[in-house]
């Protein structure tokens, strides 16, 4: 009986600790997380530039309710997407130092302000501090007959560089990044 008893024990030992200290994760983020990069071949390892945002969903809202004009946008949704320069680059006509900013961007009519901004890890834009700004820079904006239900951003190759584009809904800006 001592032979059955004690693997027995051990067993419901095993169960209970297990249960006990098993970790509880959240669901499914609603706006993921998401990168893109220049080249944007996974197959490159030496990388130009990255941004790491998160893509917030239409689901039958409007994009000037959930970006509006005039006002600084986090561009995403979440914390403020960083953009990272692996080397010195001229961003929108302007030179920026490699390294790490935040981007944020003011949404409107025909033209977006893009702005690099040097405080990281900021939730949304409820702190931006606009003293912070490294710089703000004119894109054009377009529509596209296509309309991307998730927010989205993507690198184009151009001569000499790429332009960061951002789509959502039918809206897309592009601004020049020369390497």
């Amino acid at each position: 009986m001592k032979r059955v008893l004690l693997p027995v024990l051990f067993a419901f030992a095993l169960v209970f600790t297990t249960e006990a200290t098993a970790q509880k994760f959240s669901g499914m983020d609603k706006s993921p997380a998401d990168i893109a990069s220049f080249p944007s071949s996974y197959k490159e390892s030496s990388k130009s530039a990255r941004v790491i945002y998160s893509r917030p969903q239409l689901k039958g809202r409007s994009m000037a309710d959930l970006a509006p004009n005039g006002k600084v946008w986090r561009t995403g949704a979440n914390e403020a997407p960083e953009i990272t320069f692996y080397q010195d680059v001229t961003f929108g006509g302007e030179k920026v130092a490699a390294g790490t900013y935040a981007l944020f961007t003011i949404p409107g009519d025909g033209e977006w302000t893009v702005i690099l901004n040097k405080n990281l890890n900021q939730w949304g834009a409820y702190s931006y501090d606009n003293s912070a700004d490294v710089v703000r820079v004119t894109a054009k904006a377009s529509t596209d007959g296509e309309s991307l239900e998730a927010f989205s951003m993507a690198f184009k190759e151009v001569d000499g560089g790429a332009h960061l584009v951002m789509g959502w809904g039918t809206t897309r800006v592009a601004t020049p990044v020369m390497f």
